[in-house]
């Protein structure tokens, strides 16, 4: 029989964090982050992550357990999720991951085949060394020319994607598309995917108070601390939230523009995060609004009580 998870998706500062602590409480369940950022230490107030309080009762997973100078890929988010859900459904828990990265998601829960090529160091380096020299919008021309589809999900600066697109393209022959085109439709799970979605206006009201309350807690110098120890280049501070601080603190953009690129960036990926759920995934979707939140939760509780019943 298939083992049963809940995954809770939707864009960032939705609630997400709030109903999956409930799940787990009404459903003996236990978390798995599904934020490809929350993986790495040090980075707390920019992810959101859980506060302490909040993991005392219910066990996490997938928090803190990478530091910032080492690389995380997807197939590794696939390998340790896959990991913790048997560990999870041998103590007779429920799995419940929580978050919104769509493709780390997706991938651990349907299984998706990555190329089994291993990376060519040389290859690597060689496109290390264009980028250095060249800049990334070389690199990012050349992948629109052989994987269209692949570069229009990839930011220019993503210099990590960038890259790696074009290795598997140079070392196969096929393009990151014709790879993903072929992953499993189908789950060697149970999963029920619940949606949390907000009318944009008041979401995006939400992300930049969210922002505003980061920075009050500390984000500029959690950030300024990763900078200070070398991480500049690093994976772990080219995501929303850290990699905008660059620029202001080596002197090169002021910080009141510093914040808004922050605010407009976390609104532009909330799109992009409802875009990919809508289209990638069969979602179960719930519209909430700060003021009637419990009342929603309650009926999202009761509905998945309804579907566990049916199991």
């Amino acid at each position: 029989m298939k083992k049963t998870i809940i995954a809770i998706v939707g864009p960032t500062a939705v609630g997400k964090t709030s109903l999956s602590l409930e799940v787990a409480n009404r459903f003996n369940g236990e978390v798995i982050s599904g934020d490809s950022m929350q993986v790495y230490q040090g980075l707390d107030i920019g992810t959101a992550k859980v506060t302490e309080e909040e993991r005392e009762n219910i066990p996490h997973y997938m928090i803190d357990i990478k530091n910032p100078a080492e690389s995380f890929s997807v197939a590794d988010y696939q390998s340790y999720v896959q990991h913790y859900i048997e560990k999870i459904d041998s103590r007779g828990k429920l799995p419940v991951i929580a978050g919104g990265s769509g493709l780390y998601i997706q991938a651990a829960l349907y299984n998706y085949q990555f190329s089994d090529k291993k990376r060519d160091p040389e290859l690597t380096g060689q496109l290390e060394k264009k980028l250095e020299e060249q800049g990334s919008g070389v690199l990012y021309e050349q992948l629109k020319q052989v994987d269209p589809e692949q570069a229009a999900k990839i930011h220019p600066n993503n210099h990590r994607r960038l890259i790696r697109a074009l290795e598997v393209y140079e070392s196969t022959g096929k393009t990151m598309t014709e790879f993903q085109r072929t992953q499993r439709n189908h789950s060697p799970y149970n999963p029920i995917f619940i949606g949390l979605e907000m009318d944009r206006e008041r979401l995006y009201q939400r992300i930049n108070k969210r922002i505003d309350e980061m920075l009050a807690k500390g984000l500029v110098e959690e950030a300024k601390s990763l900078y200070d120890q070398g991480y500049e280049n690093y994976q772990a501070m080219r995501g929303i939230g850290y990699k905008e601080f660059i620029p202001y603190f080596k002197g090169e953009q002021p910080f009141n523009e510093t914040v808004q690129l922050l605010k407009r960036n976390s609104r532009r990926y909330a799109k992009r995060q409802y875009t990919w759920f809508k289209n990638k995934m069969d979602v179960n979707w719930y519209t909430v609004s700060p003021e009637h939140a419990s009342g929603v939760f309650e009926n999202i509780l009761a509905d998945l009580a309804g579907m566990l019943q049916k199991i």
